[in-house]
């Protein structure tokens, strides 16, 4: 299957919100105290307007629902990323971190997001998919209160200016001899 390139289709399928799943060994004290050191760092971090990232308040400290090990969950709208995604991969130590999209398809008839479209930070663990829900008809909405991610009001922008922003990039990297060309768009 081709990748996706019409503008529209790409912008109306894009992630607005990621969890990054902080994993320890339940029995190894000093893992346990790394990830709760790295979880309050996170939430300082947040409060002190780094990024915008959401520990659930519960620790795993056994396995739970994929999960195989002890383990916590940050959410993460698209937009504060980039930022979580820098400073946990310079400050996770040992830790292993489990990352995936969520989307309508986090279940396990089509487990794109848990199997296919994941990350890992450090080494990875197997999970097991078959204790994920059967069906999901919506995108699973968190912190809708803070207007990011799914919840909120309206797109950072229009297709519009996605099309002139494109442009103007083009345009200005003409001069980089080490960029690669965009190829002509079958209307041109």
């Amino acid at each position: 299957m081709a990748p996706q390139t019409n503008l529209e289709d790409v912008v109306d399928s894009e992630v607005k919100e990621w969890h990054f799943h902080i994993y320890f060994h339940q029995n190894n004290p000093e893992e346990h105290a790394a990830a709760l050191q790295l979880r309050d760092a996170v939430l300082r971090l947040r409060r002190d307007g780094a990024f915008v990232a959401v520990p659930l308040f519960r620790v795993n400290t056994s396995p739970m629902g994929p999960h195989p090990v002890g383990s916590y969950e940050i959410w993460v709208p698209s937009t504060s990323f980039a930022p979580v995604f820098s400073y946990l991969s310079q400050n996770r130590g040992n830790l292993s971190i489990f990352i995936h999209p969520l989307t309508k398809e986090e279940v396990r008839v089509t487990p794109r997001d848990h199997e296919f479209r994941n990350a890992w930070m450090g080494a990875p663990f197997p999970l097991d998919l078959s204790v994920l829900p059967d069906m999901m008809s919506e995108v699973p909405l968190q912190y809708a209160s803070l207007e990011l991610g799914y919840s909120a009001p309206g797109p950072d922008f229009t297709l519009e200016e996605r099309r002139r922003i494109g442009k103007n990039v083009e345009r200005i990297l003409e001069g980089e001899k080490e960029a690669a060309r965009a190829p002509p768009r079958e209307s041109d």
